[in-house]
């Protein structure tokens, strides 16, 4: 994940009380909670879709997905739009706050701990001030556990 500027420009979210970053490259928007329609026989942490300035946009609860606890949402609760390859889709996380540039030295491997999940989705975590970080790979975080979020271009 080393960049030649020696940091990596990324945007705080935070789940459920933890810290994480989304490098900033692939943050199309950030946008206020807003009706989502449900789309029938999806997983559970794919909560619908939004229309986003006349774009369909796919939603995903990064609280869910990532086996967190529920919570309703409130003020603070963003919609972060991340531009993947082909498309782009929103994630539901409980705030958004600000931009750190992290060096690249300051990022460590993905701890292995005993017990927990197959978690691919952490790049890594990053000491940044007194703050703990985990660097998120949104890429992985959509083609886990036999499921992938693709949009056909009709271009």
């Amino acid at each position: 994940m080393d960049n030649e500027q020696g940091f990596i420009q990324s945007i705080v979210v935070e789940l459920e009380n933890e810290e994480y970053a989304i490098p900033v490259e692939f943050i199309g928007g950030i946008e206020r909670i807003q009706q989502i329609t449900r789309v029938p026989k999806t997983t559970s942490f794919i909560k619908g879709v939004i229309n986003l300035r006349g774009v369909i946009t796919p939603i995903i609860d990064l609280r869910e997905r990532f086996g967190l606890s529920p919570k309703e949402h409130n003020d603070s609760t963003r919609i972060i739009i991340a531009e993947m390859e082909s498309f782009n889709v929103g994630f539901i996380v409980d705030a958004a706050y600000d931009v750190v540039n992290i060096p690249n030295e300051a990022i460590e491997p993905n701890p292995k701990v005993i017990g927990t999940k197959d978690i691919d989705y952490i790049d890594g975590v990053a000491k940044v001030g007194n703050r703990l970080l985990m660097l998120l790979n949104l890429e992985r975080t959509l083609s886990h556990d036999n499921y992938q979020i693709e949009r056909d271009q009709d271009d």
